[in-house]
């Protein structure tokens, strides 16, 4: 295959021993296709069995980074399946446990599993355009990677505030709560991802993965086997995600709630 991430969302670029995956599918605003979940996994791979490439960076395209999987179910022409293998197909654990940097450089809107890509990657550098949410439970989806890693960034009582409120916040914050490492003008984003990876390659490869090991190990347990029932079998994804096509609320919100319609 090549570089051919075999998702049409996604363009893979080399720069040098760097990798760069671009997230680009402006029409439906960056939303990511289960083969560009996947795609972004391949590019992982594909970055750690080449010997010419070190590094990989992740971004987006104009105002988006990645607002998270395509609600719609939609795909497009050039997609590859990915096969059907659970949670396996997502690329969080991936990024995580590469033995090649990757770096998350966030250039604008990133949520639900955009943000993820950019807390599994070895340092997200974040715009301070960029804006950032945990939406799932606002879909009726019990996240089992956003309740396991969330804590683990930014304590407990910070990760039910973000999953549970499903609030926006902007880069500042993100930076504060450590849920990004970095924060830099917009303008200089990209050379401020270059630098990040440039310093990461300077440290030994081995000693690196043993460090992080080391930090991964904070991490908590994954429950993905709840996730997928919920997704399988709960009446409230399918609920929670037509809602959001409809552009309405979800049935479990009080009706006069006020400040509705999320």
């Amino acid at each position: 295959m090549g570089d051919d991430l075999g998702a049409a969302g996604l363009r893979f670029e080399r720069d040098g021993v760097i990798a760069w995956c671009h997230i680009d599918r402006p029409e439906a605003r960056n939303a990511l296709t289960p083969a560009m979940y996947f795609g972004i996994k391949r590019a992982v791979r594909l970055v750690n069995a080449d010997p010419d490439l070190a590094a990989l960076v992740i971004t987006g395209t104009g105002d988006v980074f990645a607002p998270g999987g395509d609600l719609g179910g939609r795909s497009q022409p050039g997609d590859t399946a990915p096969p059907d293998i659970g949670h396996e197909f997502l690329p969080f654990l991936t990024i995580r446990e590469s033995r090649a940097p990757v770096i998350a450089a966030v250039n604008g809107i990133c949520q639900a599993g955009g943000l993820l890509i950019a807390m599994m990657a070895d340092i997200a550098v974040a715009s301070d355009r960029a804006t950032f949410r945990v939406p799932e439970l606002l879909r009726g989806i019990p996240d089992a990677t956003f309740a396991a890693a969330l804590p683990a960034h930014v304590g407990l009582a910070v990760a039910r505030d973000l999953m549970l409120s499903a609030r926006r916040f902007d880069a500042a914050e993100a930076q504060r709560l450590g849920v990004v490492a970095r924060v830099v003008p917009h303008e200089t984003l990209r050379e401020a991802a270059l630098e990040a990876a440039r310093e990461v390659l300077r440290t030994p490869p081995m000693a690196r993965m043993h460090v992080k090991r080391m930090l991964n190990e904070r991490y908590g347990f994954f429950d993905y086997q709840t996730m997928f029932w919920a997704l399988e079998e709960s009446p409230e994804p399918r609920e929670g995600m037509r809602a959001f096509m409809e552009k309405r609320d979800p049935n479990w919100v009080p009706r006069d709630l006020p400040n509705g319609g999320r």
